[in-house]
């Protein structure tokens, strides 16, 4: 098990350190000044030149690599050229209100796709299983940002149950959540379609094999066959598609948190790409490609531990 966490880790350092020079390198590749963008069109030449200097942008590529991954490395990210403030400070600041849409996002993904798949997989060829099947397919093809307006005209617009966007802060939870409510909705739908259909498969994939027949032999109820028995044996590809499903649903927050207004880092990322604020957005993106990377060693971890053969086949 030690060499299996030995070789995972020195594969996320490896994959981690070549996100960042892709990211680098092509967002300094981009067209466009970002001395012109910061000074405006009607700045004078030797200004323009002078902020290069000053922002280090006359120096070689790798020099400039070199110093921004060994400041990454110590928390410092450079000045925001639009907020004129240190990124380090508005990543932060934004952090949490993302990340807690992401993992309610990803909890209620989770719970709904089990149950509608686990009652799929037992109602085989019956009624309720037709009906998760067409559900699941009606939300695989509606797109996140046309069901976010179809939540807001229903249950704030309508019904008036819940805001329509805005975030009011942690200092009242109870609004937090409540503001929180259609965005999580909004997330979790398509990505637990997709992770049903994924569930009823492995299910009924291991209803075929002889340990399950075996078990229903001995006279053990359905229930306890399948979710003791059925459920745990069918984990690996249900793991494998919540760790590619996190990606999603974080890259989802950047749609959702502009339609409800949602001051997290998915917004601040438009804002950034708007202004070709390019410090904040080679932040954000190796932040959302950290997070994923991460999420992704975590299944591969988790593979380990759900089945020790997979420890020494890789």
């Amino acid at each position: 098990m030690t060499i299996f966490l030995l070789r995972r880790s020195a594969g996320l350092v490896a994959t981690l350190l070549g996100v960042s020079f892709v990211v680098f390198w092509i967002m300094n590749a981009l067209p466009g000044d970002p001395a012109l963008v910061i000074l405006g069109i009607d700045s004078t030449p030797q200004a323009q030149e002078a902020l290069r200097q000053q922002l280090g942008l006359d120096r070689p590529f790798f020099e400039r690599y070199l110093a921004w991954l060994g400041g990454m490395l110590v928390g410092d990210f450079g000045t925001s050229y639009s907020f004129r403030l240190p990124v380090a400070q508005l990543v932060v600041d934004r952090m949490s209100l993302t990340l807690s849409l992401a993992a309610l996002g990803m909890t209620l993904t989770i719970a709904m796709a089990l149950g509608l798949g686990v009652l799929a997989a037992s109602s085989h060829r019956r009624p309720a299983d037709w009906l998760v099947m067409l559900g699941s397919q009606l939300g695989i093809a509606i797109p996140a940002f046309w069901l976010s307006i179809l939540l807001v005209i229903v249950f704030a617009v309508n019904l008036r149950w819940l805001p329509p966007g805005g975030f009011p802060g942690w200092g009242d939870p109870v609004a937090a959540l409540r503001a929180l409510v259609l965005p999580t909705l909004a997330l979790a739908v398509v990505q637990a379609a997709v992770l049903a259909r994924v569930t009823r498969s492995a299910l009924l994939e291991v209803s075929r094999l002889d340990f399950v027949r075996t078990a229903r032999a001995a006279g053990l109820s359905r229930g306890r066959v399948l979710w003791l028995h059925m459920l745990p044996n069918a984990m690996v590809p249900i793991i494998t598609i919540v760790g590619m499903q996190f990606a999603n649903v974080l890259t989802g927050t950047i749609v959702i948190e502009n339609v409800f207004s949602l001051p997290g880092l998915g917004r601040l990322a438009y804002q950034a790409i708007s202004n070709r604020d390019l410090p904040l957005v080679q932040a954000l993106v190796v932040l959302f490609a950290a997070i994923v990377v991460i999420v992704n060693f975590a299944v591969d971890i988790a593979y380990g531990f759900i089945d020790p053969k997979l420890r020494t086949a890789r």
